[in-house]
């Protein structure tokens, strides 16, 4: 795994990055094949050989496990869905709505109760999320926030404001005129617990190859099993999963079905105990606020704060590449948000700056699914909530492949088919536009204190 400290603060921050694991060496035939080492990938696999031992189980991936996303993230292990409570409840009615919200609450619970049956130490810390709100427009807007949740019959054990005062010993980014806190998130090292599930996937008889790009996945059909085609080989297999999150973009079947957006990261050399009596996340709370330009963070196990946010443009014809994973605008640009919440790290030296694609779907609605017709299966399209939803996702496909009909298999996204994105330019246009919106409607609301009508007519565009 040479080379992998590069990819992110997380990875450089490891004592040993894991077995440097061979390629795919010619054609084979599995029980199960999964393309992707990522977090969506490694919980399938775990859950599958778990629920059935005697699964012969493939795991394929490009590079390394964790090379994507699942090893460059935030480290939220989060209840948030991509698709919000109010449009679940509008489109498949309330109590389908507080369903999916149970199940995400449950899989913060599953993702530390697997690191720790399994010995991994992620440095998984139950402390909850605060959502500044830093003007009074985002006030009215967290505020509208928790009265859906009242009216969906959300409890305020799960979702509740804070006022002011309470809200500033939390989290002390002046000016605060409340915030949103939701107990269920806990702040995790992503690349220890992937580094750690690909090593469970291995102990409970799965096989993991690296360094093996899928070329095509081919559906299978009446008298022809679904396959994977490697450079190196072909894998075929009863079902083959796609949990390739951004990387979707980049097979020719799927073009359409997400994009690849970057979200940029920094972290701080540890701070003092000073500044952290002076910041506040005295229980490892991750933090964001109310603006439209998203952005995280969350205070490190040895005492950083890794940081992070959209801004970074999104790439004609849905290009990836490792060069996107450094921009130094956007780099500056995370500086100064983080400064301008905690001034006192005015003359902190940041230490990391990375970054990676997520993938989103046109209607913002992440999916799991199989169709046994073809034995393709898939998850993903996370919207950048994916540390806790891989994981639901991991056990909703392994209820889906074993036939096994469940309270996961019955839940709102299983099936579910996002349209596709608008061809380019009108991509390229629309995607950039938004980000060019998003930051005039939080300068806006700065100016103005009222909530940004352009931010209120893009909803829909980003399916809200």
């Amino acid at each position: 795994m040479a080379g992998a400290e590069s990819l992110s603060f997380w990875w450089d921050s490891l004592n040993e990055t894991g077995p440097d694991r061979p390629g795919l060496s010619g054609d084979c035939d599995v029980d199960v094949a999964i393309v992707g080492g990522g977090f969506t990938g490694l919980w399938t696999a775990r859950t599958l050989l778990k629920n059935d031992p005697s699964l012969r189980v493939l795991v394929v991936e490009r590079e390394i496990c964790g090379f994507g996303a699942s090893g460059r993230n935030g480290g939220w292990a989060s209840a948030y869905f991509s698709a919000s409570d109010t449009k679940i409840a509008r489109e498949n009615g309330p109590e389908v709505a507080r369903s999916m919200r149970r199940a995400m609450n449950d899989a913060v619970v599953d993702v530390g109760q697997s690191a720790s049956d399994d010995g991994i130490d992620c440095d998984f810390q139950r402390g909850g999320t605060i959502m500044a709100a830093r003007s009074a427009a985002q006030r009215t807007r967290a505020l509208h926030e928790v009265e859906e949740a009242r009216i969906l019959g959300i409890s305020e054990e799960d979702f509740r404001f804070v006022e002011a005062k309470e809200a500033s010993l939390m989290l002390n980014a002046p000016p605060v005129f409340g915030a949103t806190f939701n107990p269920h998130c806990a702040a995790i090292h992503p690349a220890k617990l992937v580094r750690g599930l690909a090593l469970s996937v291995e102990r409970f008889g799965g096989t993991i190859v690296e360094h093996t790009s899928a070329v095509t996945l081919q559906p299978g059909g009446v008298g022809r099993r679904p396959c994977v085609v490697t450079a190196q080989g072909t894998v075929r297999a009863d079902v083959v999963v796609r949990a390739t999150e951004g990387w979707t973009s980049q097979f020719a079947s799927t073009k359409k079905a997400v994009i690849p957006v970057y979200s940029l990261m920094i972290a701080t050399e540890p701070l003092t105990q000073e500044q952290w009596d002076e910041i506040g996340l005295s229980n490892r709370e991750t933090f964001a606020d109310h603006r439209h330009m998203v952005i995280y963070g969350q205070r490190t196990a040895d005492g950083r704060i890794a940081f992070g946010g959209r801004g970074a443009p999104y790439h004609f014809g849905s290009r990836i590449d490792p060069s996107f994973d450094h921009n130094e605008k956007v780099f500056r640009q995370l500086r100064q948000t983080l400064v301008e919440l905690f001034p006192a790290l005015g003359q902190t030296a940041i230490t990391h700056q990375w970054g990676g694609p997520l993938g989103i779907p046109r209607d913002w609605y992440s999916s799991v699914g199989l169709d046994r017709t073809t034995g393709m299966a898939w998850a993903g399209g996370y919207v950048g909530d994916g540390v806790t939803t891989s994981n639901l996702a991991g056990r909703t496909l392994s209820d889906l492949i074993l036939e096994q009909e469940t309270e996961l298999t019955a839940l709102p996204w299983v099936n579910h088919r996002s349209p596709v994105w608008e061809p380019e330019p009108l991509r390229w246009l629309g995607v950039n536009g938004g980000l060019i919106a998003s930051r005039w409607a939080d300068s806006s609301e700065r100016r103005h204190g009222t909530p940004s009508r352009l931010a209120e007519k893009m909803s829909g565009f980003l399916g809200h």
